[in-house]
């Protein structure tokens, strides 16, 4: 017999016989569909949807206390999504086929946020750029330095990491975040970095490399408009507290 492409919770190569299941998890499948097609994500909690999630990767099984053990681990869905293949592959019952499906499903809910962010005017639309910071950076382990480029309209024109750190501290390079504005021709910044405590309160150091990349625009005739800090559930705006 040919061995098996893959091994533990993945599927195999031929399509899955529905009517090989057990009923309880035939008849639960297709209920939990309905209801999710009928009345949206919002008619399903978190561990349900996260069961539609793993259904593609583990056709023969009753995933419901997968789906429980990975929202034990990793808090709610938004963390299970988030959490680094490594971690997720520390959970028993995850597989490579698994972490997959986990991550496209990331990835998807990455560019869709994205998509209604690029190339948009920032004020006009403000909560969905928050909504896409939140989206890629409240559940980080590590800290995450990005930097929003705009241009003379404030549009978004360019949403680039400019560097990544550990748990509370991430490098940043004034120089760098300038020299990038000019090469992109952009006339306005927004900064955003994310902390992994869950508390976006700015500590000291993050104060003063704001004041060094404000000065450093400033001479150069580039404004920088914001600085925000994601927090786990909110985040917290420098030019609100009035830090710019």
């Amino acid at each position: 017999m040919p061995l098996p492409l893959f091994t533990g919770d993945e599927a195999a190569a031929r399509p899955v016989d529905q009517e090989r299941l057990p009923s309880y998890i035939r008849d639960h499948r297709k209920r939990l569909r309905n209801r999710f097609l009928t009345g949206g994500a919002q008619a399903v909690p978190d561990y349900e949807l996260l069961e539609l999630v793993l259904f593609r990767a583990i056709p023969r099984r009753d995933v419901k206390p997968l789906a429980r053990s990975l929202l034990d681990r990793f808090g709610d869905f938004n963390g299970v999504l988030s959490a680094p293949p490594e971690r997720l592959s520390e959970v028993p019952g995850v597989g490579e086929a698994v972490v997959c499906e986990l991550k496209v499903v990331e990835a998807a809910a990455h560019r869709l946020s994205r998509a209604r962010v690029v190339q948009r005017q920032v004020i006009s639309s403000w909560d969905a750029l928050l909504d896409y910071c939140h989206t890629t950076m409240a559940h980080r382990e590590t800290e995450q330095f990005r930097v929003f480029y705009l241009d003379r309209k404030n549009v978004l024109i360019a949403d680039e990491e400019q560097a990544r750190g550990t748990v509370d501290h991430v490098p940043v390079y004034p120089r760098e975040v300038v020299k990038r504005a000019l090469h992109l021709n952009a006339s306005a910044l927004i900064l955003v970095h994310n902390h992994p405590s869950g508390d976006p309160t700015p500590s000291e150091a993050d104060v003063a490399v704001t004041q060094r990349v404000q000065a450093a625009a400033e001479t150069l005739g580039i404004t920088l408009h914001d600085h925000i800090i994601i927090g786990r559930s909110c985040e917290m705006s420098f030019r609100a507290q009035g830090l710019i």
